[in-house]
């Protein structure tokens, strides 16, 4: 179970992420409120917090408020929650037409659902020491030990099972907006597949009566039939209503619901997942991050668990709704999704779909649309329009060195990263501000996420001795700064990991005082807690060989939201920020950090 951190714990943590962003005065106020708080309210909603905590033995005391903070969000849950990991391409290159990947990526993803209900999906394991654990004589053994204790026999040999209790969201699911909190919604009984061409909406079977699934030969005939549709493309696009704000679109889809449309808008919330059909081949990596972060707003569906995007050229993606799982589910399902369509692929270029009338089996849905909706839709393009020029996408490949190369070192890539993303913020604008790093906190039960907080009294030392005071300092002392970061990061890495951070259990103490009516304690009105939860920098890395790219929206309106990977031999970033930012020279000072972090590492010296 997600332990509920000691309160002490949390208050010092909290104090030590708030050290580099205040001044001494700013500081000693903070310091001063949080002491009063551990020592009163705050140890009374703690006691309440364990208290309710063990009553319920079947959850963890994230889960509520959690879902509730991202079901009772207002905001358009494009660019603001949802994010993106496009798939690498296809290693054979005929293989990347989009008919062919769009019916194997379809049969991959349909297997993979049927494994997952069948109860035959391996556990998600997280092995600290593969050699000893990631074996079949392990897996074989441990198969046989009652699941209550199976855990235990795992845990000696520095294996963490993770849960898996968000996968059944994956599919058949939607978020249906509603005043003031949507909800979730899961029709497991529903057989469809939708399809999203030219903003009209398709759907067919995909799964027979008998459960089994169709066979591919029918899934491509079907989905070319749909590729061949010449019907324009809707003057009213509704899927444009889906990135609207969760109460206005709440109003128009009760609108749509009097309307006669409530069979149709049934069939796109219940179907399995949605298909997005793009007519238009992928130019360089930064359309491919637009195109998978928001596309055009009419060929998507932003509520459904997920979108899986394949334009003309075959490039695939996934964008997903946030608030029913995180990173790691979608994760593996894409991992799955991408080994078997590559690896054991359900059609070949040469193949022939089957002759089956597709006219009959794939239904076009029509939506009855009164004026009002009319209205809706068009104000709801014009803002997504307005957001989406609004935003700017940049990206960048660092070649002199990655993982390998810090991992000799003795140093942790991650914590690398973070700093050099540190010392990019102070060179560009002379601050340290709040950053949040995601961390899985899946090694317990109903575990989501816990923040990692990489601005530290240790990266502002180092950000400051390569940006203002160079000349002061030796290789050897610059090498022994940038040690300390990485000590420091990976000891609040593996504390976030161990659900060991302060933001969550503030968060639920937070939560449990508003839920109780108790006015809100002045810990919690405190500017400095204001400011160290408004996240400048907001940052999440994955790295998989199934994953090309992956990002999301800055969670602020003067923030970045950075995407990166560091692999063996080269790190990427991926940064998102709206026009009082410019991400483009953020990506310059990262690359200028990460120049003069490696050649420091190298021995080299270095020039302002």
């Amino acid at each position: 179970r997600l332990p509920v951190p000691k309160l002490e714990d949390t208050i010092r943590r909290y104090l030590n992420a708030q050290k580099p962003l205040l001044n001494d005065d700013q500081f000693r106020k903070t310091e001063e409120l949080a002491h009063h708080f551990e020592k009163g309210i705050g140890r009374e909603l703690h006691e309440q917090l364990v208290a309710q905590d063990n009553q319920n033995k079947h959850t963890s005391y994230i889960t509520g408020p959690w879902f509730d903070m991202y079901l009772k969000a207002r905001e358009p849950v494009v660019l603001n929650f949802n994010a993106f990991m496009s798939f690498t391409p296809d290693p054979k290159s005929e293989y990347n037409d989009q008919l062919i990947r769009a019916t194997n990526m379809t049969v991959s993803a349909l297997r993979f659902m049927k494994t997952f209900r069948a109860g035959y999906l391996e556990p998600e394991v997280f092995h600290l020491n593969p050699e000893k654990s990631d074996t079949e004589i392990f897996k074989k053994i441990i198969r046989f030990v009652p699941s209550s204790v199976a855990w235990f026999g795992a845990y000696m040999v520095n294996a963490y099972p993770l849960d898996m209790s968000q996968y059944f969201r994956l599919f058949n699911s939607t978020r249906l907006p509603k005043l003031n909190r949507d909800e979730l919604y899961t029709d497991e009984k529903a057989k469809h597949l939708l399809v999203l061409r030219n903003g009209n909406f398709y759907v067919f079977d995909v799964i027979d009566r008998d459960g089994n699934m169709l066979k591919p030969s029918e899934i491509q005939a079907h989905l070319k039939y749909i590729l061949s549709d010449n019907s324009p493309a809707p003057a009213f696009p509704l899927g444009y209503l889906s990135s609207e704000n969760r109460d206005t679109w709440a109003l128009l889809r009760k609108n749509l619901l009097d309307n006669g449309n409530e069979e149709a808008l049934q069939k796109v919330d219940s179907a399995v997942f949605c298909l997005s059909l793009d007519d238009f081949p992928v130019k360089d990596f930064v359309h491919l991050s637009h195109t998978m972060l928001h596309g055009d707003g009419a060929n998507r569906w932003y509520d459904k668990s997920f979108n899986l995007i394949i334009t003309k050229d075959g490039t695939a993606g996934i964008n997903f709704e946030h608030s029913w799982g995180d990173g790691v589910a979608v994760l593996r399902f894409q991992n799955e999704v991408f080994k078997d369509s590559t690896k054991a692929p359900a059609i070949s270029p040469q193949a022939q779909p089957a002759s089956v009338d597709s006219s009959k089996a794939v239904q076009k849905l029509d939506f009855k649309l009164n004026d009002a909706l009319k209205a809706g839709i068009t104000k709801a393009k014009q803002k997504f329009d307005a957001s989406i020029e609004a935003l700017s996408l940049n990206l960048i490949q660092f070649q002199e060195g990655g993982k390998d190369l810090l991992k000799q070192k003795k140093l942790s890539p991650d914590a690398v990263a973070q700093l050099a993303f540190q010392m990019a913020f102070l060179r560009q604008y002379n601050q340290t501000v709040a950053t949040y790093e995601s961390c899985s906190t899946a090694a317990f039960k109903h575990g989501r996420t816990e923040t990692i907080r990489p601005a530290s009294i240790h990266t502002k030392k180092c950000s400051e001795a390569f940006v203002k005071e160079l000349s002061k300092h030796s290789t050897e002392e610059l090498q022994k700064l940038i040690e300390e970061c990485s000590k420091y990061h990976g000891r609040l890495t593996k504390e976030a990991a161990m659900g060991q951070g302060f933001d969550r259990h503030l968060f639920g103490l937070r939560y449990l005082a508003l839920s109780k009516g108790i006015a809100l304690p002045d810990f919690y009105q405190d500017q400095a807690y204001a400011r160290i939860n408004h996240n400048i920098i907001s940052t999440s890395t994955l790295v998989s060989p199934a994953v090309q790219l992956g990002g999301f929206g800055p969670v602020v309106s003067d923030g970045f939201g950075l995407g990166y990977q560091v692999h063996d031999e080269w790190i990427g970033c991926n940064v998102s920020s709206y026009p009082t930012r410019n991400g483009k020279e953020f990506l310059q000072c990262i690359h200028k950090s990460l120049e003069d972090i490696f050649n420091v590492l190298k021995g080299k010296k270095i020039s302002s």
